[in-house]
């Protein structure tokens, strides 16, 4: 059938590709079966797939220790994850098998490092790059980490009063520090300069008149971050290169600053045809950073990058169950999956982020324009062509069908529960979706399990504060 939507896939993009395939008439994620997923567990289910974030992990480093190789650049590269990204402990714990630094933005990620700590899966030996406010209490718990002996836990300082309220905290303890470089934002912005961090006006002058003098605050680190990611444009290589220009000059007054950071950015795949040259702009930021210090006579820094989204948002999926076919006009049909997406993926309704979205299975069937409504009561619950001026095409499906039609959003690892409040109350009352785990063992064999139910009444009503007797008037 030349319409049907695996001829349309086929004929518009590199399919099979990395991730997804199809074995018989269903669709594969990283050679797992779904059906065979959606068999076991049912549907809604959000799944991550962990293998893929040690796969990332590897990619960003053998990219970047060649790229150094190949300049002989003489600092050394260090991957970064950020904790806020995704906080569940199969996925922190997954990046920390692979030796990755951390990056902290909250008093509670503290706790979290050491739960990891006791554990025994995280040694003192990591980089820990505290980022975000620092309350007192942040700071205060900081300087406890650091006490313990987590010798390279770096606090990076938001703002001048940051650094006053440090001052008063330390005592004699002696702690290391990094400054955040404000940036100034793209010319479509609602401002002009980053609200995080220092103005670059004020930098050296913070740093000459009140860190240099101080015995107990070692300088170690310059970072600065650009919201809108690391893309090969006008806009992100001037905001790079102020920014190792005054790493130079900062490195000229301080002997102990050894670490340029600049923090995340990498994308990842949001659609089929999705096409990033990883390898050239690793080469550029190494290249642009020796040049710089080659040209200003200051020894080139060791690299940090804090990937979150580029880390784990790969390794998620949801599927969902169709359960609805409404043909509302001659022009629109809306398929309405069993969840709200306003609360599975967040990003889609509050930032117009794109994912990949394939069904599950009737890839032979014609292919149909369709808008994918969720089963809340609200307008916005919904993903279709006009958010992101493309037409979505589905299989043809019909409700008499004797097989259900599943789809599924890929790539969602990267802050959805976090946005949406894992757990907690959702619009509408609608449920978390059951949360499933894919691994593999020592000999490479898959396995899966389920780390979550999916959320019940009684769960939700406690939240809200609705006190439940064991034997009520009224139980349904």
């Amino acid at each position: 059938m030349q319409n049907s939507y695996f001829n349309l896939i086929e004929q518009t993009y590199y399919f099979p590709q990395e991730g997804f395939d199809l074995r018989g008439e269903y669709l594969t994620f990283h050679g797992i079966s779904l059906q065979y997923l959606i068999n076991k567990y049912g549907t809604p289910f959000r799944l991550v797939y962990l293998p893929k974030i040690g796969d990332q992990i590897k990619k960003a480093r053998n990219l970047f220790n060649r790229a150094i190789n190949s300049f002989n650049y003489s600092g050394q590269y260090q991957f970064c994850y950020c904790t806020k990204c995704c906080h569940f402990y199969h996925v922190v714990s997954e990046a920390v098998k692979h030796d990755v630094n951390l990056e902290t933005s909250s008093s509670f990620d503290i706790d979290l490092i050491l739960k990891l700590y006791v554990k025994g899966e995280l040694n003192k030996n990591r980089i820990i790059v505290h980022n975000g406010y620092k309350s007192e209490e942040y700071l205060t718990k900081i300087l406890r980490l650091q006490k313990l002996g987590f010798s390279n836990s770096i606090i990076v300082l938001d703002s001048e009063s940051e650094l006053d309220t440090l001052i008063k905290l330390v005592g004699n303890q002696k702690v290391k520090i990094g400054i955040r470089m404000a940036v100034d934002e793209e010319p479509q912005s609602a401002y002009y300069t980053s609200r995080l961090g220092l103005p670059y006006r004020d930098i050296m002058k913070v740093y000459n008149e009140k860190i240099k003098p101080n015995p107990n605050l070692e300088m170690k680190m310059l970072h600065f971050f650009v919201d809108s990611g690391i893309k090969d444009s006008m806009y992100y290589w001037g905001v790079f290169n102020k920014a190792v220009s005054l790493y130079a000059e900062l490195k000229k007054n301080s002997d102990t600053l050894e670490n340029f950071d600049i923090g995340g950015g990498f994308p990842i795949r949001n659609h089929l045809g999705f096409e990033y040259d990883y390898e050239y702009m690793i080469k550029e930021i190494v290249k642009n950073i020796k040049e710089v210090c080659d040209n200003e006579h200051v020894e080139e820094p060791n690299i940090l990058t804090e990937f979150g989204k580029f880390t784990v948002g790969e390794s998620g999926a949801i599927i969902f169950k169709v359960v609805e076919v409404k043909q509302q006009n001659d022009n629109e049909t809306w398929y309405i999956v069993n969840n709200s997406l306003m609360n599975t993926i967040p990003d889609a309704w509050s930032l117009n982020e794109k994912f990949i979205l394939l069904p599950i299975n009737k890839w032979y069937n014609k292919h149909k324009r369709i808008n994918i409504g969720g089963i809340s009561c609200d307008h916005s619950d919904y993903y279709n062509t006009e958010d992101f001026n493309q037409q979505l095409l589905l299989p043809d499906y019909k409700l008499s069908d004797p097989e259900p039609l599943y789809i599924g959003f890929f790539h969602t690892g990267a802050y959805q529960d976090s946005l949406s409040g894992y757990g907690g109350i959702k619009h509408c009352l609608i449920p978390s979706p059951k949360h499933v785990i894919i691994d593999r063992d020592e000999k490479g064999n898959f396995f899966d399990y389920e780390f979550r139910h999916e959320q019940t009444v009684d769960e939700m009503l406690s939240i809200l504060g609705y006190e439940r007797g064991e034997e009520e008037e009224g139980e349904i």
